[in-house]
C-alpha cells in the first residue's frame, strides 16, 4: 500500500541534501514521521497545509517500512501510519509537486 508524506520545499530539499530526516517540525516534536493514506492525505493537506504553495507529495511503500511503521489512532478515530525511525531518501518511491489550484491542493490522478 502506498502512503504519503507532504513536505514543504525546504523540508524536501533537506531530505535530498542529507539523505535522511527526522521530518517536519511536528514530526520532530511528536517523535515519529507522520504519513497519510490516499484516503486521508487530502484532509491532511487541508488541515495542516491550507493555502501553502511549494509543497511536495512523497509516496512510500508501507510494506517496505513495516518493521518501523505503526498504525495508530489519530484524527477522527482513524488509524494513521507513523514511522519510528529516520525517513531516508531511498524510502521515497516518487515525489511530485502538490500545486495549489483555486485555493485547494491538486493531487495526482494515479494515487492509490
Amino acid at each position: 500500500m502506498l502512503i504519503y508524506k507532504i513536505f514543504r520545499a525546504d523540508e524536501w530539499a533537506q531530505l535530498q541534501a542529507k539523505g535522511e530526516t527526522r521530518g517536519a517540525p511536528i514530526d520532530v516534536a511528536d517523535g515519529y514521521v507522520h504519513f497519510s493514506t490516499a484516503a486521508q492525505v487530502a484532509e491532511t493537506a487541508a488541515k495542516h497545509f491550507a493555502r501553502e504553495e511549494g509543497l511536495m507529495l512523497l509516496a512510500l511503500d508501507s510494506d517496505e517500512l513495516a518493521a518501523d511503521l505503526k498504525w495508530e489512532v489519530s484524527r477522527g478515530g482513524a488509524e494513521f501510519p507513523h514511522l519510528y525511525r529516520l525517513l531516508r531518501i531511498e524510502d521515497v518511491l516518487w515525489a511530485r509537486p502538490l500545486p495549489l489550484v483555486g485555493g485547494a491542493h491538486e493531487f495526482p490522478d494515479d494515487m492509490q
